[in-house]
């Protein structure tokens, strides 16, 4: 079952983002797909897009955006995998450069290869 801005319900007890003043900071995103889908057995790429797809979602959610990332820390099992998280990453916040950190990791639930969370300002949009 989808939750609003096409996010799965959380798998536990917390908020996909929570917004503290002029911050709102976005839970760990794992690539499951909006319908709860866990994809753990797909390859890295398709993993990784859909992380960062939740990580969009969730700012949405929160009336913020990619634009507005300050920063960003990613979990991945695999270092051989930062270049290619590299390049989608780049493609996916474009322009916007916020503070980031690439951590290794030994294992994350579900045998999921990348989790990513952020923390991002609040945009006011012009009327």
């Amino acid at each position: 079952m989808s939750t609003l801005h096409g996010l799965a319900a959380p798998g536990g007890h917390y908020r996909h983002a929570m917004r503290a003043g002029d911050l709102v900071f976005v839970s760990g995103q794992l690539p499951i797909a909006s319908d709860g889908t866990r994809l753990s057995d797909r390859n890295f790429e398709t993993q990784a897009r859909q992380a960062l797809a939740n990580v969009a979602a969730a700012l949405a959610s929160a009336g913020t955006g990619i634009d507005a990332l300050v920063q960003v820390r990613v979990y991945i099992t695999d270092i051989n995998d930062w270049p290619a998280f590299d390049r989608i990453y780049a493609g996916w916040a474009g322009a916007v450069r916020p503070a980031r950190a690439v951590v290794p990791v030994p294992a994350l639930h579900y045998g999921f290869r990348i989790e990513i969370e952020a923390v991002a300002s609040v945009v006011l949009l012009p009327d």
